[in-house]
C-alpha cells in the first residue's frame, strides 16, 4: 500500500470518527437505527481479535477471581481478611467482595437507573454529550475515541462525585440512585483502603491520608447488543488510573482479567462487587500490588449489559507521587520515579486505553 493510500485511509477514518462523535448518537443510537453489521471504525486489528478466543489454562495458573467475604471486617476476622485481600492484590490485582454492607436493593436500583438513562430518547442524552468534564457530568462513546486504533462497542455516562458537584447536573432519571450508590461506595471505599493499607504493613489510615476519599469518579458503561461481537470489544484492554476501583456489574458476563498470558473470566456473582488495584496504588506500593490489565467483551446478548465503576482518585494534581518511603529499602529500591498526579492524568488522556501507564514512570 502506497503512502497516498495510507494517507487517504487515515483521512477517511478521521472523518468517520468526527461524524460519529458529532452525531451524538452513541453506540445505542447505531443499534436503534437497525444496522446488522458494525461500522469499520469499530473493527479491531487481528492481534486483538485473535486473543478473544479462550486460551488453554496452564496447570499452575490461577483459574478464577478470588471472592472475599467482608463480614466481620472490624472483628477478630480482620487479620484473615487483610491476608486474603493482600494476597489477591499481589497475585492478580482483582478480587470480588461479598457481605460488603451495600444493600442488594441499592445495587439493583443503581443498575436500573443507569440503564434507564441510556434508554432515554437520543435528544435527552444529547444535551450532555460532551468530552469535557467542566460541569462534572458527561455522556459520550469511548473516552479514547480519537486516540485508539479502533472504537469499542459501548456508551458511557461519567459523573464526578465530590462535595462541590452540582446535583442538578446529574440527569434526573438516575440522580437519586447515583447519590445513594455514592454514599454506600464512599463508606466501602474507606473499609477497603484500610484493609489494603494494612496488607502492606502500613497503618489502616495511611492510604486514606495520602489519597482523597472525597475525590471519586463514577463511570456507567452501557454495552448494547453487538451484531458482530467477534470483530470488536466492549472495552479495550487497559489498566485503571487512581488508587482503587469498585465495580458493580449486572448479571451478564463480559469482564475479563489478564493473568500472565491468560484472560480469566470474572463472572457476575449475585450481590458481589469487583475491586481492583489502580496504577497509582501499584506505584505507591512499590510494585507490591498489581494493577492488572482487564477488558470487556462485546455483548452478544439481546439484553444490554450494564456496569458501573467508581474510581477512588487523587484530586490534587500537584501532589508528588512515587513509592511510599516505608516500602523502599536497600533490598527493594524504588521501582518508580517521582511525578505529579497532573503529569499522570495528561498521559492518561493522550494515550490509548490499552497502554498501561505505570511503565511511563519506572525508575
Amino acid at each position: 500500500m502506497g503512502v497516498t493510500d495510507t494517507t487517504q485511509q487515515a483521512s477517511d477514518r478521521a472523518q468517520e470518527l468526527k461524524q460519529f462523535d458529532e452525531s451524538k448518537l452513541g453506540v445505542k443510537g447505531l443499534v436503534d437505527s437497525g444496522l446488522n453489521s458494525i461500522p469499520s471504525l469499530f473493527i479491531h486489528p487481528p492481534e486483538t481479535l485473535s486473543s478473544l478466543k479462550p486460551a488453554q489454562p496452564r496447570p499452575d495458573s490461577i483459574r478464577s477471581i478470588p471472592t472475599i467475604d467482608l463480614s466481620g471486617w472490624d472483628s477478630c476476622r480482620r487479620p484473615s481478611i487483610i491476608e486474603e485481600a493482600g494476597r489477591a492484590a499481589r497475585e492478580l490485582g482483582f478480587f470480588q467482595v461479598v457481605n460488603h454492607g451495600v444493600p442488594t436493593e441499592v445495587l439493583d436500583r443503581t443498575i436500573t437507573a443507569v440503564k434507564a438513562f441510556n434508554e432515554q430518547p437520543m435528544e435527552a442524552k444529547a444535551r450532555i454529550y460532551r468530552r469535557e468534564m467542566d460541569t462534572g457530568v458527561a455522556f459520550f462513546s469511548n473516552v479514547d475515541l480519537f486516540h485508539s486504533k479502533a472504537a469499542s462497542w459501548r456508551d458511557t455516562l461519567q459523573i464526578r462525585l465530590e462535595p462541590k458537584v452540582d446535583m442538578a447536573e446529574i440527569p434526573e432519571v438516575c440522580r437519586n440512585e447515583v447519590m445513594e450508590w455514592d454514599q454506600q461506595i464512599q463508606r466501602l471505599g474507606g473499609i477497603l483502603m484500610g484493609l489494603l493499607s494494612e496488607g502492606l504493613g502500613l497503618s489502616p489510615g495511611k492510604l486514606q491520608e495520602l489519597t482523597c476519599p472525597e475525590s471519586r469518579m463514577m463511570v456507567g458503561n452501557y454495552y448494547p447488543c453487538c451484531p458482530q461481537p467477534n470483530l470488536t470489544v466492549g472495552l479495550a484492554s487497559h489498566t485503571d488510573p487512581g488508587v482503587i476501583a469498585v465495580l458493580l456489574q449486572d448479571q451478564l458476563p463480559g469482564l475479563q482479567v489478564k493473568h500472565g498470558d491468560e484472560w480469566l473470566d470474572a463472572p457476575p456473582i449475585p450481590g458481589a462487587l469487583v475491586v481492583n488495584i489502580g496504577d497509582i496504588l501499584q506505584i505507591m506500593s512499590n510494585n507490591e500490588y498489581k494493577s492488572a490489565e482487564h477488558r470487556a467483551l462485546a455483548n452478544p446478548n439481546r439484553e444490554p449489559r450494564v456496569s458501573i465503576v467508581v474510581f477512588h482518585n487523587l484530586s490534587n494534581l500537584d501532589i508528588q507521587l512515587g513509592p511510599l518511603p516505608e516500602l523502599v529499602s536497600s533490598d527493594k529500591p524504588a521501582a518508580f520515579r517521582q511525578f505529579t498526579m497532573g503529569e499522570y492524568m495528561r498521559a492518561f488522556f493522550t494515550n490509548e486505553l490499552n497502554e498501561s501507564l505505570a511503565h511511563y514512570f519506572k525508575a
